[in-house]
């Protein structure tokens, strides 16, 4: 198996399903935890060096810091009903507890921080929504904590992907330190596919071609991305939600387009595509 998917784990005694750390990933900047908890069960989380985004991908909790308390929140039980999450940003150094209050599904994205930021709370109507490209080249998107928001290193957006669509397409890369063209940020992607059977494709690949691998994805499987490009494919009757975490030395969001591919984001194929 490709050591660039983690594959889901059933719920150990925390509940967790996915840990991927800078670690276990062989990278410097970006973890990611998955948990699902049981209506009542308790997480808790201490501070350390890292800030951390909590992100309700389904059900409600209670999120409980030394100073404040965001009282059951969470306004989904299902990503695919595709409304925008509730998510909690905390500081570097700060521990927290979750309660959950129904059936939940918590993604724990994580990267150093320097404590700049508060703790906030992150409502949904803090969060921009945007559809991008055209045709079998169109996706929507969440931006949870994009780099136009408050943290030290953390970025985290959701994608949701129909069937037959290609997303994180044309291929892009960010694995450079090179602004104003492009960053180095590593990334981690959190699939689920609807109905939950189903999977899709994710390549991930370099121009020389040393790392080039493709692989199956299935319902709550992680793919690690260090560097190079990393399309995804839906596959016809199954749906595509993925959460992103990208993390790296600079917080911003600048890559580099494949250049093979970058027509599709032509004005003539978005016209070929217009709905």
């Amino acid at each position: 198996m490709s050591s660039l998917l983690s594959k889901y784990q059933a719920p150990d005694a925390q509940g967790r399903t996915q840990h991927v750390t800078p670690e276990n990933a062989g990278w410097q900047h970006v973890g990611f935890k998955a948990y699902e908890l049981e209506p009542g069960q308790t997480l808790t989380l201490t501070g350390d060096e890292n800030e951390y985004c909590l992100v309700l991908v389904a059900g409600k909790a209670t999120v409980k810091t030394k100073d404040a308390i965001f009282e059951n929140i969470g306004d989904r039980m299902d990503p695919f009903e595709r409304k925008k999450p509730y998510a909690v940003y905390v500081t570097q150094g700060e521990g927290c507890e979750v309660v959950a209050n129904t059936a939940l599904e918590l993604a724990v994205c994580s990267a150093p921080g320097i404590g700049t930021y508060p703790t906030r709370l992150i409502v949904p109507s803090d969060i921009d929504a945007e559809q991008r490209g055209h045709g079998y080249n169109k996706r929507y998107v969440h931006n949870i904590l994009p780099d136009y928001k408050d943290a030290d290193s953390l970025l985290v957006v959701e994608v949701f992907t129909d069937e037959g669509c290609t997303s994180s397409y044309p291929s892009h890369k960010h694995d450079t330190d090179n602004e104003p063209h492009e960053t180095y940020l590593e990334e981690t992607y959190y699939h689920r596919l609807n109905p939950a059977q189903g999977f899709c494709f994710q390549r991930v690949y370099t121009d020389d071609r040393l790392l080039d691998e493709s692989v199956a994805v299935y319902n709550k499987d992680v793919v690690k991305a260090p560097k190079g490009y990393h399309p995804v494919a839906t596959v016809a009757g199954y749906d595509n939600y993925y959460l992103n975490v990208m993390a790296g030395p600079t917080r911003k969001w600048l890559f580099t387009w494949e250049e093979d591919h970058n027509w599709v984001n032509s004005e003539s194929y978005a016209r070929k595509h217009a709905e």
